[in-house]
């Protein structure tokens, strides 16, 4: 689940060195921590938040193969 969302983070920001995802584990979830520049805020939330909600949906859908349940936050 980490090397896909750092694919799609890495592929829609301008700066993908920036990139950085934080896995971090609990008892019944994995929860993904985004980092990206600040300038690139914009492109990974999108309008509305639409481009956020669409990673999530993207990575969830992944977990779901695997039996898991995933939470994406996007940090500043």
């Amino acid at each position: 689940m980490k090397e896909l969302l750092e694919t799609i983070a890495k592929s829609l920001v301008d700066h993908p060195s920036d990139v950085f995802v934080n896995e971090v584990e609990g008892e019944q979830s994995i929860i993904l921590e985004l980092r990206v520049a600040q300038e690139d805020m914009g492109k990974v939330i999108g309008k509305q938040g639409r481009i956020a909600k669409a990673i999530r949906t993207v990575v969830k859908a992944a977990a779901t193969r695997e039996n898991k349940r995933v939470i994406v936050e996007i940090l500043q």
